[in-house]
């Protein structure tokens, strides 16, 4: 769920950062592309690392 989330917010703000700088509309996929793929994997280190405290 972690990572889902973080990959949400992620696409929103490479979006958001796109458009700010006037991007075109593939400047603006491509940063929310990559800004949710980043943010994915930081859920995912997060994710690992909560299942890891818990135990």
């Amino acid at each position: 769920m972690i990572i889902v989330l973080a990959a949400l917010i992620g696409a929103a703000l490479g979006a958001y950062q796109a458009r700010r700088r006037k991007g075109r509309i593939a400047d603006i996929l491509q940063y929310a592309v990559v800004y949710a793929l980043a943010f994915a994997l930081a859920g995912l280190f997060a994710t690992i690392a909560l299942d890891r405290i818990m135990r």
